[in-house]
């Protein structure tokens, strides 16, 4: 199994990096942008797969990957690995087939209550 863990911060956290990115960002010609957050992205290459195993990464997410203090997770799971690897697409092709995907996945998507996980 696939995984791929996005932690945020919570909306009511202010984010300073995020600010400071807002701020280059308008400095740089820029000044439509009116905020920025700043999170992390990580990908996890899992063997097997099952209930228990799912449980175990979300305690994880919890506990190392996230501050659950001031952030929040989102757990995104692959049952087999994607084939041919990376795609070569060009920026555009690939925000077309990132669009896709997330639509896809949001269709998929199951909720409790302090988190999310998604099938992609």
């Amino acid at each position: 199994m696939n995984a791929k863990v996005i932690v945020m911060p919570k909306a009511a956290v202010l984010d300073p990096q995020g600010n400071a990115v807002r701020d280059a960002m308008r400095h740089l010609g820029m000044p439509e942008v009116r905020s920025v957050r700043i999170g992390k992205y990580m990908e996890i290459e899992i063997e097997g797969e099952n209930d228990e195993l799912e449980s175990r990464l979300h305690q994880l997410c919890r506990d190392l990957l996230s501050n659950p203090v001031i952030e929040d997770y989102e757990l995104l799971k692959r049952d087999e690995p994607e084939l041919g690897g990376r795609s070569s697409a060009t920026p555009n092709e690939g925000a077309q087939s990132s669009r896709a995907a997330r639509a896809h996945a949001a269709r998929q998507t199951t909720t409790r209550p302090e988190m999310k996980s998604r099938e992609l």
